[in-house]
């Protein structure tokens, strides 16, 4: 067995893949304290966070510093949704990141965002 070097994320083994189990890294909570969907956008505030910080929070609050979404967060880690949104909720609540519903938030079939999707398939295949 040997061990991922640091550059290639946290408690990383070749074979085996994470060493740390997902829900340690929100100390077993599941739910979130603020209201995030898959395409909220976070960013970070440049405001140090009180309290302690686990090496994930870190790495979230290293992957914001532009908008990025949370299901982009979630993909960079290699995390589930549901643990990516408890640690961003965590940095939200310490005031480390600011968050914003998707544009369409309130119209998620808006026919021209579907089109430009469809469009944006097209020309991959």
């Amino acid at each position: 067995m040997s061990a991922a070097t640091t550059g290639d994320g946290p408690w990383l083994d070749d074979a085996a893949g994470r060493l740390v189990r997902p829900y340690q890294a929100s100390n077993g909570r599941t739910r979130p304290t603020a209201a995030l969907d898959l395409l909220s956008q976070v960013r970070a505030t440049g405001a140090i966070p009180l309290g302690y910080l686990g090496p994930e929070h870190t790495q979230v609050l290293d992957l914001c510093g532009g908008p990025v979404s949370v299901a982009e967060v979630a993909g960079q880690l290699r995390l589930p949704v549901a643990v990516a949104k408890v640690l961003l909720s965590d940095l939200v609540d310490s005031g480390a990141l600011t968050t914003r519903p998707p544009a369409f938030h309130h119209n998620p079939t808006d026919r021209s965002l579907l089109e430009a999707v469809l469009d944006g398939l097209r020309r991959q295949l």
